[in-house]
């Protein structure tokens, strides 16, 4: 067809998967999306979300245009300015902020609305012009950085398996983690194993779309995996199966982690996790005799107030059966740590020592010490813990708020200027999927609607208003790409950016199959894996505060039809979901005198946000679930989930609780 071309890109969105995909573009125009065939990973499939994305780029409220507020904050009533009107505001009101208070004063803000190196939060995306200015830093711990934490102590990186190794596997586990939904491409690997004839099972508070494909189902009580993990070695040790030369060749700490061992029998772990002993006894039975085992463990185990330590004894698993020495054996979690880019933010441009501000504790440190926040790819009010506080602070009229978006999130609403964003099909990118072992590139395919400006651009732009002159603000985005495959690390030989834009895809330099400690090689001062010393469960705050006013333990998983809060906006996505819902076990519904469908409000002493009941088995008594990405804006309440998650810490990373949280359930 005449004027018709094949542009290969990547999808930017917070999945492990990272698709590769190919937009069709006929004149100029994007007419189709799919999923790459060709690659090994994507093999032509897109999630349920990702399918609508060309829909979601032409949608009627795209923001195209600079916008100035003239409503009062949080009314989302802006006027229509030009780019030269936006970044002078901008020049001007920064400048005074750093002359008057310095520039810790301006809080950076950015989150996981793209995972690019080059426009997302993984790069150098606006971070070079912050430390210009003297920005306080910003610490990105919403999503992963408990098990990362507790990855790191044990193993000395978060990178573990390649999960295409799955397909070789002979049990798998897949611990907290709800595949179908979140990374559905893993499961043809699954698919393979089980046709050679591994047996699946899924540990999760929900009975989800994976659970209901598993051969087996243990629906644990939220945060208590660690004691789950240790009574399941618990039964290895009685087997006689634990990998004695492995542990005394690639390990240090094994006497003092078996002591802690002994002292979780399947009797005790049964009380703690609310699991038949004979269930627990019958898996740990399968993890001692059957090798390969895979394990696969996500964001999503981790949040809570013993993240950090449930991932430290999980990953202890391999190195106490010895299945780190098979392919297709080992713990999965993020494939970031085999990812060795030189992401240079030029640290050494700040003017001196700055403070960090952490995401997720948006509600308390966005006090009066901070005068410009600054949002991109992020939309904490939909996405961030204590949203009614944080909604009191983004009022205040001397806070300048500058949000670059796409779409009038319920952050948009309080912003002072708003600057318009492209979306992946508009702009360049590289990416590096923490689900599997490639880099990607994303070739623009279509020129940006409107007035919209690649995050690069925007920074670029006002770095040259404000009469910056550091060159390496203005480094193009082909020379920032060639810059972060500089790292000279073995992984990425024969990697260019000439090569990347061409095939859009690469393989990492590492063997397939991947065995990363197969014999030993740990990347930690000793070279070993480095076992949990004490105690190595940390009870959720769930069973620590428990017995209080507030009696049901809610976890917000993700939805099928939301990537976080993105595409919350899409009409039939919406309506697909169902509007917000709350499971609650019929006999907690019976307690209650609550009705399926019926209107209901959710609390506790943080506030509260309505949903309709969905009264099911799935999840167990004592338990209801809700899920996360629903636009507060667009709630009949105006309020969402993360009006009852606390702002509190895990026990590693400043990692965020949002399965940790005590609410009650009643009539609306």
């Amino acid at each position: 067809m005449a004027g018709e071309m094949q542009i290969l890109g990547a999808c930017p969105l917070d999945c492990p998967d990272t698709c590769s995909w190919v937009v069709t573009v006929e004149d100029g125009e994007a007419v189709k999306l799919r999923g790459n065939p060709d690659h090994p990973y994507t093999r032509g499939a897109l999630c349920v979300k990702v399918n609508r994305y060309l829909e979601h780029t032409r949608a009627a409220d795209r923001i195209l245009h600079p916008m100035r507020r003239i409503g009062p904050k949080g009314a989302g009533v802006f006027e229509r300015i030009s780019w030269d009107e936006a970044l002078e505001e901008i020049s001007v009101r920064l400048r005074a902020i750093v002359d008057e208070h310095g520039g810790e004063a301006i809080w950076p803000y950015n989150g996981t609305g793209s995972l690019g190196y080059l426009q997302g939060c993984e790069g150098v995306a606006g971070r070079r012009f912050w430390n210009v200015l003297g920005a306080s830093r910003h610490f990105l711990n919403i999503c992963s950085t408990a098990g990362n934490s507790g990855l790191v102590k044990t193993n000395g990186t978060p990178g573990g398996m390649d999960p295409e190794n799955f397909a070789l596997s002979r049990l798998i586990l897949l611990w907290g983690t709800n595949t179908l939904t979140s990374g559905h491409h893993l499961w043809k690997f699954i698919q393979d194993a089980r046709a050679a004839g591994a047996y699946v099972v899924a540990i999760d508070p929900i009975r989800t779309r994976t659970a209901e494909q598993a051969d087996e189902h243990l629906p644990i009580l939220p945060g208590t995996d660690a004691a789950l993990a240790l009574g399941l070695l618990h039964v290895v040790l009685a087997e006689g199966a634990e990998d004695r030369d492995y542990l005394e060749n690639h390990t240090e700490n094994w006497a003092e982690f078996r002591e802690e061992i002994l002292r979780h029998p399947p009797a005790r772990v049964a009380e703690i996790t609310g699991l038949p002993e004979a269930g627990i006894r019958a898996l740990g039975l399968r993890l001692a005799r059957t090798r390969p085992t895979a394990i696969r463990a996500t964001m999503g185990i981790q949040r809570h107030a013993g993240g950090g330590a449930a991932m430290r004894v999980i990953a202890s698993i391999p190195g106490v059966t010895g299945d780190w020495r098979h392919p297709g054996g080992g713990v999965a979690y993020s494939t970031s740590g085999h990812v060795h880019l030189d992401i240079d933010t030029r640290d050494n441009l700040r003017p001196g020592p700055v403070r960090t501000l952490t995401m997720t504790r948006l509600a308390t440190e966005l006090d009066e010490s901070v005068k410009c926040l600054w949002v991109y790819t992020a939309n904490p009010v939909g996405s961030s813990p204590d949203q009614n506080r944080i909604r009191e602070r983004l009022l205040r009229e001397d806070l300048f708020t500058v949000v670059m978006e796409q779409f009038p999130t319920d952050t948009v609403d309080y912003a002072d200027i708003v600057l318009p964003a492209t979306m992946q099909i508009e702009h360049m990118d590289l990416h590096a999927g923490y689900g599997h072992m490639y880099l990607m590139w994303n070739e623009p395919a279509v020129e940006p609607p409107g007035e919209c400006l690649s995050t690069t651009e925007t920074f670029r732009r006002l770095a040259g208003h404000m009469g910056l002159t550091e060159p390496s603000l203005f480094d193009s985005d082909l020379e920032l790409a060639e810059q972060l495959l500089s790292s000279g690390h073995p992984s990425l030989d024969g990697i260019t950016v000439d090569r990347l834009r061409k095939e859009g895809w690469v393989r990492l330099n590492v063997p397939q199959p991947f065995a990363p400690f197969a014999d030993g090689g740990f990347p930690t001062p000793s070279g070993r894996m480095r076992l949990p010393r004490g105690a190595a469960y940390v009870p959720p705050h769930t069973a620590v505060a428990a017995g209080g006013p507030y009696p049901l333990t809610l976890v917000t998983p993700a939805s099928h039809t939301f990537l976080n809060t993105t595409f919350g906006n899409n009409p039939e996505l919406l309506r697909r979901s169902k509007g917000p819902r709350v499971l609650v076990n019929p006999a907690d519904a019976a307690a209650r005198g609550l009705a399926d469908g019926q209107r209901v409000r959710v609390f506790n002493a943080g506030g509260a946000f309505e949903a309709d009941v969905e009264i099911s088995e799935k999840v167990r008594p004592g338990v209801v679930a809700s899920a996360k990405g629903h636009w507060p804006k667009l709630n009949p309440d105006g309020a969402g989930v993360n009006a009852v998650v606390e702002e509190r810490d895990a026990d590693m990373g400043r990692g965020a609780v949002y399965h940790d949280n005590l609410v009650e359930v009643a009539p609306a």
